[in-house]
């Protein structure tokens, strides 16, 4: 391991992009502490304490959440609309037409496009979150002047780190929007240690070996996912043209377990989340009828095993349809028909997508169920032990697994070029 690292750093077009990288994390970490105006932080660390979906937030804000900070947004405005835009290319044909059909100059048209869709959806997200964090005595926002100011900040700092995001992705290492989450989530490890190290208690040990225990499972569940594919064998008939023979190779068709990512869970998040802001907003109402409404649903989703409930369900239910979304079996087999292709022991054509749709739902089971699980750990694990000072965030531990495999598969092809050997 160590000569694989002695080798990235002796290649100067490599160690150039690494620090580049690192470089660009320092600003966006520098940025993730300057702090909004008007914050209680002792509130805001009791909300944090009583809410996990708020820990989730911040994960995918980078750690600008639990700060308040200018960049409190992060890049989550920008990962929801290119969810957005995938959706809008899945549904609309003719915008499917313009990614393929003009190349580089339609990926620069969709780029363009996500950007322009994150503002307005920054803009609602901002106004959203500062009205939950003064409706619980977080923020004192004192004029609609000053929530303005706010908002406006707010969507100057998601927009400057989808650039910093963007520099990262063009150094052709990893995405940089995953890279900015992976460093808030490494940001929050020594601030989680201290805590768990200032309320040690011995009479707990079992506990503690035990969510080591967990964590070490869930790594390696999140690895052994991550990877995991079910291989279709695909062969090519032999055609002949002129006086020579082309076709006639087999390969294989790689279906992934999980592929839908982490988009279940952010989908999950978003809608589990309206409810119980619409709720803290509706509390503060004038009219007694709605306040208790409010209050009723806010003592529901309160319930730790209600909550958990709602979004294992959340997760497994759009790990389907986001897969639905994204793998067209008919298209697979359309395409594997024009190019000669065909699966052993299944007719081209029709039987071969529905051949393809059977077995896609069929393994997505076993990576929605994983989801779902990995989505509810940190309450499971949390009840179990009853240590408040540890949280084991499957999310976070999915989403960091997930940037580092990353990463070694460029750094590696980088090597590869070169003739070294990778990790």
């Amino acid at each position: 391991m160590m000569r694989a690292f002695r080798q990235v750093f002796a290649v100067s077009e490599l160690r150039e992009k690494i620090l580049f990288i690192l470089g660009v994390l320092v600003v966006y970490r520098f940025a993730a502490n300057i702090p909004m105006p008007g914050v209680n932080m002792a509130v805001l660390s009791n909300l944090f304490d009583q809410n996990s979906m708020l820990g989730l937030l911040n994960a995918f804000s980078g750690g600008g959440l639990k700060g308040v900070s200018v960049v409190i947004l992060g890049v989550a405005p920008y990962i929801s609309a290119s969810i957005i835009m995938q959706l809008l290319t899945m549904a609309v044909p003719a915008l499917e037409r313009i990614q393929k059909e003009e190349g580089e100059a339609g990926r620069r048209k969709f780029t363009m496009w996500t950007r322009w869709i994150t503002l307005p959806l920054a803009a609602v997200q901002a106004f959203g979150m500062i009205t939950l964090l003064k409706s619980q005595g977080v923020i004192a926002v004192s004029s609609p002047a000053t929530l303005a100011v706010m908002i406006v900040t707010a969507v100057a700092g998601t927009v400057f780190l989808m650039w910093l995001g963007e520099l990262i992705t063009e150094k052709g290492l990893g995405n940089g929007v995953s890279m900015m989450i992976f460093a808030g989530i490494i940001a929050g490890l020594p601030v989680s240690f201290a805590r768990f190290l200032s309320t040690w208690d011995p009479a707990q040990i079992f506990s503690y070996l035990l969510f080591l225990a967990v964590a070490v499972i869930t790594i390696a569940g999140v690895v052994f996912v991550n990877d995991g594919q079910r291989v279709i064998p695909v062969s090519y008939a032999k055609r002949m043209r002129g006086a020579r023979v082309y076709g006639g190779a087999s390969t294989h068709l790689p279906l992934r377990v999980n592929q839908a990512g982490v988009i279940p869970i952010i989908f999950a998040v978003s809608i589990i989340l309206i409810p119980k802001m619409a709720a803290s907003y509706l509390s503060q109402s004038g009219s007694g009828r709605v306040a208790d409404i409010a209050f009723a649903v806010n003592a529901f989703l309160a319930d730790q095993w209600v909550y958990a409930g709602l979004y294992f369900l959340l997760v497994v239910v759009f790990t389907y349809f986001y897969t639905a979304v994204v793998f067209d079996p008919f298209k697979i087999a359309e395409n594997l028909q024009k190019q000669g292709g065909f699966i052993p022991g299944i007719r081209p054509g029709t039987a071969t997508a529905e051949y393809l749709g059977r077995v896609i739902n069929r393994i997505t089971l076993g990576g929605a169920l994983f989801l779902g699980v990995i989505a509810v750990l940190p309450s499971v694990i949390q009840n179990v032990t009853n240590i408040q000072s540890l949280t084991l965030g499957g999310v976070s531990i999915l989403i960091v697994v997930s940037v580092v495999l990353e990463l070694m598969k460029h750094v590696e092809g980088q090597l590869s070029m070169r003739s070294y050997e990778g990790f």
